[in-house]
């Protein structure tokens, strides 16, 4: 089948790492790997018009299958003619299938779960809040066989899929990996997931190798459906690899992903997927990626911490995305070379520096510190653009900086000096 969709390898680095440069090509553009996908939840990317995306640097926009499901519905996006039309960007999209969400309401209700769990020596500049994540304040007030209890109301596993309760209006659903791919033809990203079974690390060895059998059965039900779709050949497939922190299931997942096929066709390209412990992330991205193929894009999900961008690049992967420095920034935090800042504390409100000196971005070419933490006193919505416009420009451009430096050979020596500034070495 011939697809409108390739994936060139333009620099692989040496000095010991796996880091690599290439060109992603889509319908509606290139990407230029490694590179930093923004997240656009709901066919937006909260507070900053596309016009301000392209501006900014952004190559690709990730929407989220199971909220564009809920709400508006595939089929509202489907009669605009797609999501590129209906949100107004014209660059390369990317849909996630929907089962974070789906099974944060179900396995993973009340254990904690997130793409990146603080572990003991977690560095005080990194978190884990992430918009993947569905608001349940009551999960932390319950006790484990209360959560269980609630849990079984909200979503509940099977080996065909899932059924889960909408949060916006409590009706029921039911998700199998055909009717997630059904929607994200619908909803017509260039780039798109397997439905896949997300699992806490703190499951059992029994939990987990149970729910990787399950992605792997889904992964082939989807790519069946896929081919069989007429998408196929305008929408790149990408499977997902589970497996926690066993690195015996991590390596099977990609081992079985890889040499998976329908009718001799294969995925188009691979995530890494499940929630990690900090300090194993790095580990278990090696894992992966090192059984993987070498002429595949390889997206890491749901990871956006500037010291895990290095480390995820240095082991192999190619796109990366998250919602922290737009949540972050609604919230007065600041992506700095120096590491995080609250834009709300006392010492800047008379800070006539730029957010940040040298920074090329529209915030800081136009405004002061001191002006931006006016708007987010007085609750004014320019607040949370200007500090997302930021923090999207620097994380993209950092990982542009890495780009770069893989094609000069001077990676190594670009994440030793960015680190040393960032943990204020």
């Amino acid at each position: 089948m011939k697809k409108n969709f390739s994936f060139k390898i333009e620099k692989e680095l040496e000095q010991g790492t796996m880091a690599r440069a290439g060109v992603l090509s889509t319908p509606h553009g290139e990407i230029k790997t490694p590179a930093f996908v923004t997240v656009g939840t709901k066919a937006t990317v909260k507070a900053v018009p596309p016009e301000m995306l392209k501006d900014l640097g952004a190559q690709v926009v990730l929407a989220n299958t199971y909220h564009l499901y809920l709400q508006p519905g595939e089929e509202t996006i489907k009669n605009h003619g797609g999501i590129h039309k209906f949100m107004n960007w014209s660059g390369p999209t990317m849909t996630d299938s929907g089962g974070f969400q789906v099974f944060s309401l179900g396995s993973a209700f009340g254990k904690g779960i997130s793409k990146l769990i603080k572990g003991r020596n977690a560095n005080k500049n990194f978190g884990s809040d992430f918009e993947n994540e569905i608001p349940l304040p009551q999960q932390t007030e319950l006790s484990k066989t209360e959560a269980e209890e609630q849990a079984m109301k909200v979503a509940k596993i099977d080996a065909q899929g899932v059924m889960f309760r909408s949060i916006i209006d409590g009706s029921a659903h039911y998700f199998t990996p055909e009717k997630s791919i059904q929607i994200q033809n619908d909803i017509g990203a260039d780039i798109i997931f397997a439905f896949d079974e997300c699992t806490s690390p703190h499951e059992s060895l029994h939990y987990q190798a149970e729910a990787l059998d399950r992605t792997h059965r889904w992964a082939k039900q989807c790519l069946g459906y896929h081919l069989q779709s007429g998408h196929a050949e305008d929408q790149a497939l990408f499977a997902v690899v589970q497996g926690g922190r066993h690195e015996g299931l991590r390596r099977e997942s990609a081992k079985a992903l890889a040499e998976m096929n329908v009718d001799g066709e294969h995925f188009d390209g691979y995530g890494i997927g499940g929630s990690f412990e900090k300090e194993d992330m790095g580990e278990a991205v090696l894992w992966c990626n090192s059984e993987l193929p070498k002429d595949k894009p390889r997206h890491l999900l749901g990871i956006g911490e500037p010291e895990d961008l290095f480390d995820a690049v240095e082991n192999g992967c190619d796109l990366f995305d998250c919602v922290m420095p737009t949540r972050n920034a609604r919230n007065g935090g600041i992506l700095t070379r120096a590491g995080k800042i609250n834009i709300l504390n006392t010492e800047y409100r008379e800070d006539l520096r730029p957010v940040e000196e040298g920074c090329g971005c529209y915030t800081c070419k136009n405004y002061t510190r001191s002006y931006v933490a006016h708007l987010f006193r007085a609750k004014e919505m320019l607040a949370g653009t200007l500090a997302s416009v930021h923090n999207l420009y620097f994380l993209i451009h950092l990982v542009d900086e890495m780009r770069l430096a893989i094609l000069d050979g001077t990676f190594v020596e670009l994440k030793s000096d960015f680190l040393k500034k960032w943990r204020g070495f």
